[in-house]
């Protein structure tokens, strides 16, 4: 189990690239749409075979935080985000 080498780079740039995206809140709604949809994807490929002990709990988990991404998503940036400075709304 793991990523194919040619998505690699892909996966990184999504969860490192992306995590600090969302930290900084730049593009934040952009972002968090496609790490819920990235998050949904690894709960459905990697911990549907509820037969084996933890994958109930990683897939519940990821679908938890796959909420919260989406929560973010609807609600956008924060109050200090660079999304904010962007489109100067106070």
């Amino acid at each position: 189990m793991g990523v194919p080498g040619f998505m690699l780079p892909l996966v990184i740039l999504l969860e490192f690239g992306g995590g600090l995206a969302i930290l900084f809140g730049f593009l934040t709604r952009t972002t968090a749409l496609f790490t819920a949809g990235f998050t949904l994807l690894t709960a459905f490929l990697f911990h549907s075979n509820f037969a084996e002990g933890m994958n109930s709990l990683m897939f519940m988990k990821n679908l938890t935080i796959s909420g919260g991404f989406l929560l973010l998503a609807i609600t956008g940036p924060g109050a200090f985000s660079i999304d904010r400075l962007l489109n100067k709304k106070w």
